[in-house]
């Protein structure tokens, strides 16, 4: 069985690190469920490894599979 990674492009807002401003991630799973808070955040992990709990909405998913027809 393959997993299939949700990856997000994180927009963040005015208190979000410069850096990770536009960066890619991908959800961290818990099983086959990615992790989210009560809240609305999400556990992600950016590109460089660094983990972060980010507001959800502040993510846009990826079509990765646009990505792999396209290339």
């Amino acid at each position: 069985m393959t997993k299939i990674l949700s990856t997000y492009t994180y927009l963040g807002d005015r208190m979000t690190d410069p850096t990770l401003k536009g960066q890619l991630c991908t959800a961290v799973m818990n099983g086959d469920k990615c992790i989210r808070g009560t809240n609305g955040n999400m556990l992600v992990q950016f590109e460089n490894g660094r983990v972060a709990n980010v507001i959800g909405r502040l993510l846009r998913k990826v079509n990765t599979e646009k990505q792999a027809t396209s290339n």
